[in-house]
């Protein structure tokens, strides 16, 4: 795979091949930037077809939970028991808004919301969610690794009909000691009740991602691309 590589100021981007058909939005976690995902593009593998990944910098903000440090974010962190769900509400809503712009920009550089997917790290899988549950128009799919659902309760009364068939990937980490298995489980079950499907992966790893999820991510993006 030839890819080339564009680096914007709020963020990069990477083409598997010229004039890409799909794209694939993906955002990082907390404190890191768009360059912790970069080196995804060659590990997936994937069949010879054009696709643009975004991998776009979360803005730098004060983290509560880091002591008010500023770092990448795309949301505060109130606590650090993210269970008792006190959450940043509005920065929540503020990423969801630049992602939906990211999407926009696609759909009018030519690749269709249809042949898109969101994905996302923790903090960036949250975003991923939040973002494409309520999307007006069809996406490809949404790929939620290490993360958990936020602002659940309105879902009901946001979420878009558009994407309420999409292929969900959930994947976590048997021991992450971040966002606790039990939270990304609890979010996997609201979804199946709310209707969703879900493709759950759990794996024996910490607040990462291992070689067995890469070739798992490789089989559901080929599947919901092609």
């Amino acid at each position: 795979m030839q890819a080339t590589e564009a680096t914007q100021p709020d963020s990069i981007e990477i083409e598997t091949r010229p004039s890409p058909s799909h794209a694939v939005i993906w955002l990082h976690g907390l404190g890191a930037d768009g360059n912790d995902f970069v080196p995804i593009v060659e590990q997936l593998a994937l069949p010879k077809l054009g696709i643009r990944f975004v991998f776009p910098h979360a803005p730098m903000m004060p983290v509560t939970i880091n002591g008010g440090f500023v770092m990448r974010a795309w949301y505060d962190i109130l606590e650090a028991d993210l269970s008792t769900r006190t959450e940043d509400e509005r920065g929540v809503r503020a990423s969801q808004e630049r992602i939906e712009g990211l999407i926009q920009k696609e759909v009018a550089r030519g690749i269709p919301s249809s042949r898109i997917v969101l994905a996302g790290f923790s903090q960036g899988g949250a975003i991923a969610l939040q973002t494409g549950l309520r999307y007006p128009e069809r996406l490809a799919g949404l790929l939620a690794l290490s993360t958990y659902l936020p602002l659940k309760q309105t879902l009901a009364k946001e979420s878009s009909a558009a994407n309420r068939q999409t292929p969900i990937f959930m994947a976590h980490g048997a021991m992450d000691n971040v966002v606790p298995l039990s939270m990304a489980s609890a979010s996997r079950a609201f979804l199946e009740e709310a209707g969703y499907r879900i493709e759950w992966h759990e794996y024996p790893m910490m607040h990462n991602v291992c070689d067995a999820e890469l070739t798992d991510i490789s089989a559901w993006l080929t599947n919901v691309l092609l």
